[in-house]
């Protein structure tokens, strides 16, 4: 009984030390002539202060905060800076690309190292820029950091093509030979297979209708541009002179040959 009397009394002078030191404008506590604290105002100065932490930690997660250190905050750009115009990122695409053409836009005005950091925002927008003002505050402290912390969120979205994915590429039963190459290339981008050029034309052929195909496989391209070129200047002799497009398939007469 004692301790329970030792420690409301406790209670009491700690509440007491609170209103005094740093509350003196709250509403004073009615204390009794027996230096008791009535129950009804102890449980309202309670629920008071939980409410105040409630509310105070809801609006600080609402107020944005720069996810960098103040070390980065308080660089200074050259008084001769002038702003350049960034290629924006909204989560699409290959970020390394992103990123080196940032890198290059911004070494080209004069901008290295850690001052890349407070630019970079300005890379982004859409999901992209969601992701960066979910950073922690503080979190970064430098410039390899952010474009590490950039291409862990976002260079797993990126879809890796295997070979057989990419063997089995074919030009559309009525699509053009050039936008076949060009779906194509793009394509071959993504593969994660290093090959050869030679052999990087080779597939590509091999995807197009048998009567292109059949025209360069004897020609056999030495170049990948060469390989455009030609299909280009085939497909348009086709165009203007208005002659059957080349077979989708290879013959039947040919196959049983």
């Amino acid at each position: 009984m004692e301790k329970q009397v030792e420690a409301h009394d406790e209670a009491e002078t700690s509440i007491k030390q609170h209103y005094t030191e740093k509350d003196k404008s709250a509403k004073e506590f009615q204390i009794s002539s027996d230096g008791l604290i009535p129950v009804d105002q102890l449980k309202e100065f309670i629920e008071g202060t939980i409410r105040s932490k409630i509310e105070g930690s809801s609006k600080s997660s609402l107020t944005y905060s720069k996810p960098y250190t103040k070390k980065i905050d308080n660089l200074k750009m050259p008084m001769s800076y002038e702003p350049p115009k960034f290629q924006q990122f909204d989560g699409k695409g290959n970020p390394k690309q992103h990123v080196a053409h940032f890198i290059k836009t911004c070494n080209n005005t004069g901008t290295y190292g850690d001052h890349l950091v407070n630019k970079f925002v300005q890379l982004l927008k859409g999901n992209a820029f969601g992701c960066y003002t979910n950073l922690k505050v503080y979190l970064i402290d430098g410039w390899e950091q952010l474009e590490q912390e950039f291409l862990n969120r976002f260079y797993s979205t990126r879809r890796t093509v295997s070979m057989v994915e990419f063997k089995n590429s074919r030009q559309w039963k009525e699509g053009q030979v050039v936008d076949y190459i060009s779906r194509w290339r793009n394509l071959s981008f993504n593969c994660k297979d290093r090959l050869s050029e030679a052999s990087v034309i080779e597939i590509c052929i091999q995807g197009m209708h048998w009567g292109f195909r059949y025209i360069l496989q004897e020609i056999l391209p030495n170049s990948f541009e060469e390989l455009v070129t030609r299909s280009h200047d085939m497909e348009l002799s086709i165009t203007t002179s208005g002659a059957k497009r080349p077979s989708v398939q290879e013959p039947d007469r040919i196959k049983e040959k």
